[in-house]
């Protein structure tokens, strides 16, 4: 049987999703369910799918006091995502619009815990800041192939899991076939989303990236704060200073708050809206 439900468009730095609004939870999204909306050709087409769920409603194990709105964060390819930088900016804007916030700061959750976010410049240009809570970096001795190179890897945790590579100077990061994913030796049991970098400058890097369940996207929120973290730890830069890291769909902003905890800046759009049959 054949159901419609209202979605909307959004992106960040043209990391774009497919929007659900399902306040009470009444949503059941199947991985194949998920895969056809965000496919761009018979779908609506994304990188990724929200659903917009209070957390009490969302039928997953949450703390009593999480924040009222969660974040159920979905890859194109139907598999379960921790956490979304782009996501999370783009989910506020929806939030603040909506009126399901009447603040500029408040709190969503996410499947890699609490985030904090501030509205810093409302619609249509929507500037958002999401604090990405604290990064965990290693050095493993993992490796990635690319462009005939094998070169160290250097994980970054920022609730999901990220290996981040610096591209030898001759190396045109523009150039690089990310049509195929990488490969990483050894392969992390869960994957993990691939950054390559190239210096630009001052705290000023440049990246692309191919995202576990979703291939080459155009940005990565949580990819560009990884990048970030393993820029600042290569420069040997403690000042806290940001970072700007570029993508390909843009330029976002990579701070740090005084207890360590990792800010992301940039913008949010919200860009169609319609009904989809289920």
């Amino acid at each position: 049987m054949t159901s419609s439900i209202r979605f909307l468009k959004g992106h960040g730095t043209r990391n774009d999703f497919v929007i659900l609004d399902d306040p009470e939870g009444r949503l059941k999204l199947a991985p194949g369910t998920v895969a056809a909306l965000a496919d761009r050709r018979a779908g609506i087409g994304g990188d990724g799918v929200i659903r917009v769920v209070r957390t009490r409603a969302a039928s997953i194990d949450a703390p009593a006091d999480a924040p009222e709105w969660f974040m159920d964060y979905r890859n194109a390819d139907g598999s379960l995502a921790e956490m979304c930088g782009n996501g999370v900016r783009v989910f506020a804007a929806h939030l603040r619009r909506a009126g399901h916030v009447r603040t500029d700061s408040f709190s969503v959750w996410t499947r890699a815990g609490e985030r904090s976010v501030e509205i810093l410049a409302g619609g249509p240009e929507w500037t958002v800041r999401v604090g990405m809570g604290a990064s965990l970096l290693t050095r493993t001795g993992r490796t990635v192939e690319i462009a005939g190179h094998r070169l160290p890897v250097t994980e970054v945790d920022m609730g999901n899991p990220h290996a981040v590579a610096f591209l030898p100077e001759h190396v045109a990061l523009e150039e690089l076939d990310l049509a195929r994913r990488p490969a990483l030796d050894p392969e992390p049991a869960q994957g993990a989303n691939i950054e390559l970098v190239s210096e630009r400058g001052g705290r000023h890097v440049a990246m692309r990236v191919h995202e576990r369940g979703v291939g080459e996207t155009e940005s990565c929120g949580t990819g560009v704060a990884a990048v970030a973290v393993a820029a600042a730890a290569r420069a040997q830069d403690t000042s806290g200073r940001p970072w700007r890291v570029d993508a390909p769909g843009g330029t976002l902003e990579v701070g740090w708050r005084s207890d360590g905890e990792v800010t992301l800046t940039g913008p949010a759009a919200l860009v169609a809206e319609g009904t989809a049959d289920l």
